[in-house]
């Protein structure tokens, strides 16, 4: 089983104004990698504290998988892509690109979506947006991968390429 955080960035849901529903629905949602959340948290939409939470659950607690949702729009205050991107060591841009491609098929704005998604020495960090139809319609796109790429990440994971049969030349 994995270990997972989910980080919800929000400045109304960090100060009690607005119920955390993505936050909420994503832990519900990661039982199907099979994952558990071992911890959920509410940051504003600030740089410094989004990277610091990012920093310590992925360098101090080391778990498997960090998924953040909100402040991946274009708002001045949207800077969860930034805070992810000074964090991490190696970005996986298939992930923004699917999940961007299949909500355009279904809600054209999704486009405009700056959702970012990379590695941290062995923990997967992936932006997902703030509303829960979104965050669920986004899961759904990138939860055929994500526990290959857990695995690959922790060192479990198979050589992708010795799984291809060579043809004879």
């Amino acid at each position: 089983m994995y270990s997972v955080f989910v980080l919800t960035v929000s400045d109304k849901g960090s100060v009690g104004q607005r119920e955390d529903e993505s936050g909420a629905l994503l832990r519900e949602l990661v039982r199907k990698i099979p994952a558990e959340v071992v911890a959920s948290e509410i940051v504003p939409d600030d740089r410094e504290a989004i990277r610091n939470r990012l920093l310590f659950f992925s360098d101090q607690r080391t778990v498997h998988l960090i998924l953040t949702t909100g402040g991946t729009g274009l708002s001045p205050r949207d800077v969860t892509p930034e805070a992810t991107m000074d964090v991490l060591d190696r970005t996986l841009p298939g992930f923004g690109e699917a999940m961007r491609l299949e909500g355009y098929r279904k809600h054209p704005r999704a486009i405009l979506s700056r959702a970012v998604a990379g590695s941290r020495g062995k923990t997967l960090i992936v932006n997902l947006p703030g509303s829960p139809r979104a965050v669920s319609e986004c899961f759904e796109t990138i939860l055929p991968i994500l526990s290959h790429a857990i695995e690959i990440l922790s060192g479990q994971g198979c050589n992708c390429a010795a799984t291809v049969s060579e043809s004879p030349p």
